[in-house]
């Protein structure tokens, strides 16, 4: 799971999700964690977003729900009218189409502006990349060229 950040043209970030799992009592007494912080604000910056995924039970993965929640907890509100494009992947042949779905769903309270008609599912995931983890369906590869340069007509 990553979640991206970049602006237009400029450079590429990846944020981590590697966080503590949400716990209220744990933020009342310690605040917002510093890698809770960095990561709102990577994605404050950045021009677009984008979430590449695995479904996990037919589903919104864990670790990614968890990032929305502590994220949602910072008073910067990052998510706010950010142009945010989805990719997932799974090994059964609808790519991660509930995942994504759950996703739009979770997203949907904090306004980002999600791009739509432009999905991206990498169905059999473990046939569609090599050893090293490059893609390497050419089916797949356009898909995402033709998503990104959806995206970049949404930043404009």
């Amino acid at each position: 799971m990553k979640i991206a950040a970049a602006t237009y043209g400029g450079p590429f970030a990846e944020g981590s999700i590697r966080l503590p799992l949400y716990d209220g009592d744990l933020e009342k007494a310690e605040g917002i964690p510093q890698s809770v912080q960095t990561l709102a604000e990577q994605i404050q910056r950045a021009e677009a977003v984008i979430i590449v995924s695995p479904e996990y039970n037919k589903s919104i993965a864990g670790g990614l729900k968890n990032a929305l929640d502590w994220i949602s907890r910072t008073k910067i509100a990052p998510w706010r009218d950010k142009p945010v494009a989805i990719l997932s992947a799974n090994d059964g042949r609808s790519g991660g189409e509930r995942g994504q779905n759950a996703l739009r769903l979770a997203l949907s309270p904090f306004g980002p502006r999600l791009l739509t008609g432009r999905e991206v599912l990498v169905g059999e995931a473990s046939q569609q990349f090599d050893a090293a983890g490059n893609l390497t369906s050419d089916r797949y590869l356009r898909a995402i060229e033709t998503q990104m340069a959806a995206l970049k007509d949404l930043i404009r």
